[in-house]
């Protein structure tokens, strides 16, 4: 949604408008390291600052952008570095965690996650990147909420959000789509209780995604919501 559309800016929620800056950030209207200014977005939204600060504290939490003391709101600008050192993070505990899903996972646990995958192959199929990364992130919860580790899932929660910006920013479609065959190999190997097999195809998957990375700014930039910021 942006600021131009035919609902009334005055009536837009805090989420509403939180939803509306993610997607376009995803959609690269709003590069990282772009400035968010409180007063502006109120102006493109017709709302209360009020508002707006709820909106970027909503965004904040997503890790989609970052707030500095005295400076203000910006779009995260995630490094290559910062990606290199989650995704070490990520397969050694993920490693872990595949053995473990292994070992708990109920038939009830499998028919959820197929669910899940369902999900996922219809949001690589569509338009809606937001979606798309989010489906694709919450797999790895997902394996951690069956494992029943409520620390482990906490990390994993903040690894993955972190993760979702950097793939926003970084990754393509195709290499989406690969997340999701990879996805659903694991859970192949799973259910015939091949704990090696899911422990390798775990870090070969994350070691993909990592790969498939590519560290170059898109100057693309959208014409409404980045006007109204720099007005």
């Amino acid at each position: 949604m942006k600021p131009t559309s035919a609902v009334k800016t005055a009536d837009l929620s805090a989420e509403q408008i939180a939803r509306s800056i993610s997607d376009a950030i995803v959609a690269r209207q709003l590069p990282p390291g772009t400035r968010l200014r409180e007063e502006a977005l109120a102006r493109a939204y017709g709302v209360s600052r009020t508002k707006i600060r709820a909106a970027l504290l909503m965004l904040s939490k997503d890790k989609l952008i970052r707030t500095m003391p005295e400076k203000g709101a910006f779009v995260s600008k995630p490094s290559a570095a910062e990606a290199r050192e989650i995704y070490a993070v990520r397969r050694i505990l993920e490693s872990a965690l595949a053995r473990e899903f292994v070992s708990c996972a109920k038939p009830a646990d499998y028919k959820r996650i197929d669910v899940h995958l369902k999900s996922e192959r219809q949001a690589i199929a569509g338009s809606d990147v937001h979606l798309r990364n989010q489906l694709l992130g919450k797999f790895h919860i997902l394996l951690a909420e069956v494992v029943g580790n409520t620390v482990l899932t906490e990390m994993l929660q903040e690894l993955s959000a972190r993760s979702a910006i950097i793939t926003v920013f970084y990754q393509s479609t195709a290499d989406a789509g690969c997340s999701h065959d990879e996805h659903v190999a694991f859970i192949k190997a799973a259910k015939a209780g091949d704990a090696a097999r899911a422990c390798e195809l775990m870090v070969r998957h994350i070691e993909h995604v990592e790969r498939s990375l590519k560290f170059t700014e898109d100057d693309e930039r959208g014409v409404d919501l980045v006007s109204a910021l720099l007005a």
